[in-house]
């Protein structure tokens, strides 16, 4: 067996290795219902795409994509596509909260962006006033998330309860048409392996989209960006982080990669068209809602994800930060400061070698996210999807450019046209081949 071969083997092996251990230690240890259910399928699921991988690795027929592609597809059957459909079937419309945590047919994620969509159609707000409760408010009460999440929830608040109008439901498919699209404005790249399983069927990205899903597209919505700020116009790739950081401040980390991206590739008018628009879609979005109750939305949106509102914010997973931070108010000042020197040093790379194409958006937005939640005080492990996710999508990028380069190669075509910019300098001023043909050079 070629080096190579036994290389991409041992990567397949050790993804799905991982993923039947992870999946297993939810099915039996979790203390929450929809866990178990993920997990009692995802071990089979993953258990299955390992005795695959075994077989084809003993096996003396070389590898080839089919071959690898078939334990990908038997884990995210098992380990996505099943436990996402019973769990909406088993979720009781009458149901509220019961024993918390342990029975929730999904996480209360779901129902939060649910109760969202009809506040905001009866109220004209997605954010409850919690001074009506008549008690101290607790997590639950909260919507932690911009206004533009409710749409995920409008199915179930104008057609009633029932598994097709779960909010999961429309996460997972609304992710598949903003994967589907960043695919066709890259021009339909061959995607690697290793990239589906890091974005698509790594075991944190099924879990979310089973029991929770709000963190899906908010990670194909970066991805669509980055893609966007490349091969279209910079208003485009506006549009989408505007919408996005408005479904989750979680995603501004990359509205700042994608601004230094769009200046250094395209120049300061297209920077200016760039944030123009993303002002303009957040003025529509945000004002609406902000003019019915200015506090509750800050409240809301603001305080409580920063560990400022009424109620704490649960996310106490023990990554270093929260450790670091459950040493008291010296430890929770150094979390803070380690914070903020990695984010300096983040910073300084992005300013001092710019994001040049989709694949560089994506590491640096993967390095800051994944920087940000390991050091942060109060922070979740399900949240390293986001990094997992995006170096899955860096991959893809990667595949793509290799494609274009291919095709560079080969000669240009009749589609290609050289764009440079006055206004920045010389060794900014690399040639971008039109969005019908090469995409940006690197």
């Amino acid at each position: 067996m070629e080096p190579t071969r036994r290389r991409t083997w041992r990567l397949d092996l050790l993804f799905y290795g991982v993923g039947l251990a992870f999946a297993a230690a939810n099915a039996i240890f979790s203390e929450f219902y929809g866990y178990r259910v993920w997990g009692n399928f995802a071990t089979a699921g993953y258990l299955v795409a390992l005795v695959l991988t075994v077989l084809q690795a003993v096996s003396r027929t070389p590898p080839t994509i089919s071959s690898r592609w078939a334990p990908a597809g038997v884990a995210g059957l098992l380990a996505g596509v099943v436990p996402l459909v019973v769990l909406v079937f088993v979720r009781d419309p009458r149901f509220v909260w019961g024993r918390w945590p342990w029975s929730f047919p999904s996480q209360p994620e779901v129902w939060v962006v649910e109760r969202s969509a009809r506040l905001l159609l009866d109220n004209g707000t997605p954010y409850p006033d919690l001074g009506l409760l008549g008690r101290p408010p607790h997590p639950d009460d909260y919507t932690p998330y911009g206004p533009a999440m409710t749409v995920f929830g409008l199915p179930r608040a104008l057609f009633g309860d029932g598994p097709l109008t779960d909010a999961r439901v429309w996460f997972a498919v609304g992710t598949v048409l903003l994967v589907v699209l960043a695919l066709k404005v890259m021009g339909w790249p061959r995607i690697p392996v290793l990239a589906a399983q890091l974005a698509a069927i790594s075991p944190l990205t099924l879990l979310t989209i089973t029991v929770a899903g709000d963190d899906i597209p908010v990670i194909a919505l970066i991805v669509l960006a980055g893609a966007l700020a490349f091969r279209k116009s910079p208003a485009w790739a506006g549009l989408t982080i505007a919408f996005v950081i408005n479904m989750k401040l979680t995603a501004l980390p990359a509205l700042a990669v994608l601004a230094v991206a769009v200046l250094a590739a395209r120049g300061r008018r297209a920077l200016l068209i760039f944030f123009g628009t993303v002002i303009i879609t957040s003025a529509v979005l945000v004002l609406p809602v902000l003019l019915v109750d200015p506090h509750a939305f800050v409240e809301h949106v603001i305080l409580f994800p920063a560990g400022l509102g009424e109620a704490s914010s649960p996310a106490e997973s023990p990554l270093p930060g929260h450790l670091i931070a459950q040493l008291g108010p010296v430890g929770h000042a150094a979390s803070l400061a380690l914070l903020a020197v990695a984010a300096c040093a983040i910073t300084v790379w992005l300013v001092v070698r710019p994001p040049r194409d989709p694949a560089d958006v994506m590491l640096r937005t993967a390095a800051g996210l994944g920087t940000a939640i390991i050091l942060a005080p109060a922070t979740r492990f399900g949240y390293l999807v986001y990094p997992l996710a995006l170096a899955g999508a860096m991959l893809a990028f990667l595949a793509a450019k290799r494609k274009e380069g291919t095709r560079t190669a080969a000669g240009p075509t009749d589609g290609d046209q050289d764009v440079t910019h006055d206004d920045v300098p010389d060794a900014l001023n690399r040639p971008i081949a039109s969005p019908d043909a090469r995409g940006i050079q690197a």
